[in-house]
């Protein structure tokens, strides 16, 4: 089962209370380190932002210690989160809003409500904008960030997700599902007008899109079977398929862009692949670590099933893993 979304439950009053107690604790938490907490918690060190979808929450990590900092409390189902501009954009998806956190201060700036089911979130090259896929909606959503709020949208034809930008801010590309017969192609050049080319058909039902950060080819997972494809991003053809794990797979470049870095949660396994998709080494995760992020020269993989956080090198080898909730659905770095 696909653990990018947890299946919808409903709220208990157990469930809410022990969401109260959480926060009580993580407010605890936050007041002893102090009224410079947050100035004390950027001078640490690197720090990773993780998602506790379960217990509404966000961990603050130092990545070179493991130590929990902080623990920010934010509204029920935090899922996605990513770094843009300055904030780190969090996406409850079953209650249709964004939260968006000071990545200087970690306080809450503001929470956005017009948004139907948010997933996903990509940092358009030009600094200022965010661009979000809402699969409720069948939308890709424009928010500038410094004004803090949405200032275009633009429909896809299906249940955007997973979502990616080339290098030149040109175009994006989203996956039309979990399992997606389709991907939508945006033009984007001009973040505040956003403009659906077109739609292509993947050799799968895929899952995860990602540009290289240092050519025009677009890596694309499977929902439904242990495959990759690459694209060519101008001409929207297959250049490669490679074999991979148990799906859905996700991934993300090193910040130099040589080498590519694949979860496969259900297998609980990270692989390195260099830009030719040739396999160069494995690391074994742990299970149920889906998404995959990196940033400050690591890269970190949390995981639903045991709410770890596990850390890894340049190279991929497992440097740290450390436990952050029940449940820690999504990584970034700030």
């Amino acid at each position: 089962m696909r653990r990018d979304a947890r299946p919808s439950v409903a709220r208990s009053p157990s469930m809410n209370r022990r969401t109260f107690l959480m926060r009580a604790a993580a407010g605890v938490a936050a007041a002893r380190l102090g009224s410079a907490g947050g100035a004390s918690a950027t001078s640490a060190g690197p720090l990773v932002l993780v998602t506790a979808d379960t217990e509404g929450h966000v961990a603050v990590v130092n990545a070179a210690t493991g130590r929990i900092l902080r623990r920010l409390g934010t509204a029920d189902g935090p899922r996605s989160i990513e770094r843009v501009a300055g904030a780190a954009i969090v996406a409850h998806t079953e209650l249709g809003r964004i939260t968006l956190i000071d990545t200087q201060t970690f306080e809450r700036q503001r929470m956005l409500s017009r948004f139907a089911e948010p997933r996903y979130t990509a940092a358009h090259p030009d600094g200022r904008h965010a661009l979000i896929s809402d699969s409720g909606l069948g939308e890709v959503i424009v928010l500038d960030v410094a004004r803090r709020r949405v200032v275009a949208r633009v429909s896809v034809g299906g249940k955007a997700r997973h979502l990616t930008i080339d290098p030149t801010g040109r175009r994006l590309w989203t996956a039309l599902g979990t399992k997606a017969e389709r991907i939508a192609i945006v033009d984007v050049s001009d973040p505040t007008t956003p403009r659906l080319i077109q739609t292509i058909t993947a050799p799968f039902l895929a899952h995860d899109v990602v540009f290289a950060p240092t050519d025009d080819r677009v890596w694309v997972t499977s929902g439904d079977r242990g495959a990759l494809a690459i694209y060519d991003g101008s001409t929207q053809l297959v250049v490669r398929r490679l074999a991979a794990l148990a799906p859905p797979q996700h991934l993300t470049f090193s910040e130099r862009g040589r080498v590519a870095f694949v979860t496969s949660g259900d297998d609980a396994s990270l692989r390195v692949h260099d830009l030719n998709g040739r396999l160069l080494r494995a690391a074994h995760v742990p299970e149920g670590s889906y998404n995959v992020s990196r940033g400050n020269g690591h890269v970190f993989t949390p995981s639903l099933d045991r709410g770890t956080l596990c850390m890894l090198d340049r190279n991929g080898s497992v440097r740290r893993t450390v436990r952050v909730a029940a449940a820690a659905h999504d990584a970034c770095a700030v």
